[in-house]
């Protein structure tokens, strides 16, 4: 009998925790901009997304339609807010957005964090820099009043041009001239527990360094690796670079307690004839791998083991953005809500099958930067050694080897979960 019982709580909990986490993937959430006049109408957005394991979504703004729409699908929802001046100078003004904006919302819709402004470094304007900390506190005071506070966060997001330093990443430290508004956000940030939200775009590094190894490593490919000099830490693929001269930068500032969040990350598909590798081929490879990366669950260098929440830019195409062309060719869908390519979103793609491909294409001339995104500093533009690794690396044997558990690991995970109550149900059943 007390094999019988142990049989049966083994199977429970192989079925409850054994599933392949193909439902959902709480890191992973998606941008969904709207400077476009061929988007879909919101429900038919809400109805996407309801078919993918994506599991947040950031607007630049907070249009009504497109909350009210995500309304009761669970997913996560950040707002933005634009009127930095407005919110700063005005605390009733403050009150006033949330009573509008989020509180007619609030629960139905899952909003979970506001961002103030966005790349405010890149506009030049130190007053409206200067207006970030207050406008914050007035919509942090905001919520409290509404009874949310603590539920929904507050920040902002910083492109990677707020690092006056970026490689080797230990040495990443924060730009002198923004020093004293970061120091004030950043505490901010610790006291509500607020994340310090960033935007990496290994594509711009790219764009600095257009070699065939730099491209592998911005896509997670084999690569030999680069090392922190400082470190001796060898880096693998750019993104973790990127955000760990991040970290750096908080740890030497007092801050290496604020999470980071990746607020926008992507790659273009396609984009001006002197815009180097902008491929579908490489954006796929980019978002794909960097699924993949992150499921694995093994974090950055200098944050082994923690998965930082990425939202992928963007959802769509947004045709009416100004700047080079792959500014308009960073969507993962079309605006007939078909995939531009597929990297396994949808819930019924077999995501199993993420290993890093082998470059790749024939790459056009180099180009300089755009001018839409700033980038930091050359980022770990290392001397690499010769070449890619062999194409075969990370690949996998299976045989037929399959083992018993991961074969009962395969029925469950083909059951709901009711169904698969009542098979655990059916099986103690015959078991006692």
């Amino acid at each position: 009998m007390e094999a019988s019982v142990y049989r049966f709580f083994l199977l429970f909990f192989l079925c409850l925790y054994g599933l392949p986490q193909t439902k959902s993937q709480p890191f992973i959430g998606v941008n969904y901009g709207q400077t476009a006049d061929n988007l879909p109408p919101p429900s038919a957005t809400a109805k996407l997304l309801r078919s993918t394991t994506i599991q947040k979504v950031r607007l630049y703004g907070s249009d009504p339609a497109i909350i009210k729409a995500l309304a009761n699908t669970g997913i996560e929802i950040v707002i933005g807010t634009g009127d930095v001046p407005g919110l700063a100078s005005d605390p009733s003004f403050a009150r006033s957005w949330v009573e509008t904006n989020v509180v007619p919302y609030y629960p139905a819709s899952k909003i979970t964090l506001i961002d103030v402004g966005n790349e405010a470094t890149t506009f030049g304007d130190r007053n409206f820099m200067l207006q970030l900390l207050p406008a914050m506190k007035n919509v942090q005071s905001a919520l409290e009043a509404a009874s949310l506070g603590g539920k929904i966060k507050v920040s902002t997001v910083h492109t990677m041009s707020i690092l006056s330093q970026s490689d080797p990443p230990s040495a990443g430290v924060f730009a002198a001239d923004h020093a004293d508004i970061l120091k004030g956000l950043l505490e901010f940030n610790r006291e509500t527990g607020s994340p310090f939200a960033v935007n990496p775009y290994p594509f711009f590094a790219y764009q600095s360094d257009p070699r065939p190894e730099t491209l592998a490593f911005c896509l997670f490919q084999p690569n030999p690796g680069r090392v922190d000099a400082n470190s001796k830490i060898k880096y693998m693929n750019m993104f973790d670079a990127q955000v760990d001269a991040v970290y750096s930068a908080l740890s030497s500032f007092g801050f290496k307690d604020v999470e980071i969040v990746v607020a926008e990350t992507g790659w273009p598909y396609k984009g001006d004839p002197d815009e180097v590798g902008t491929t579908i081929e490489n954006a796929k490879a980019y978002n794909k791998n960097l699924i993949a990366h992150l499921k694995s669950m093994a974090g950055t260098p200098l944050m082994p083991g923690k998965v930082i929440e990425t939202y992928l830019f963007a959802l769509y195409d947004e045709n009416l953005k100004p700047g080079k062309g792959s500014e308009r060719a960073f969507g993962l869908f079309k605006p007939d809500v078909t995939m531009t390519y597929d990297i396994g979103l949808t819930k019924t793609t077999n995501q199993t099958s993420m290993a890093p491909q082998s470059p790749m294409p024939r790459l056009p001339p180099a180009a300089a930067p755009t001018s839409q995104t700033i980038p930091a500093p050359p980022q770990m533009i290392l001397p690499s050694p010769t070449s890619p690794s062999d194409k075969n690396s990370g690949q996998t044997d299976v045989h037929n080897s399959t083992p018993r558990s991961a074969s009962l690991a395969h029925l469950c995970s083909s059951l709901s979960v009711p169904s698969m109550m009542l098979f655990v149900s059916v099986m103690y059943a015959l078991i006692m």
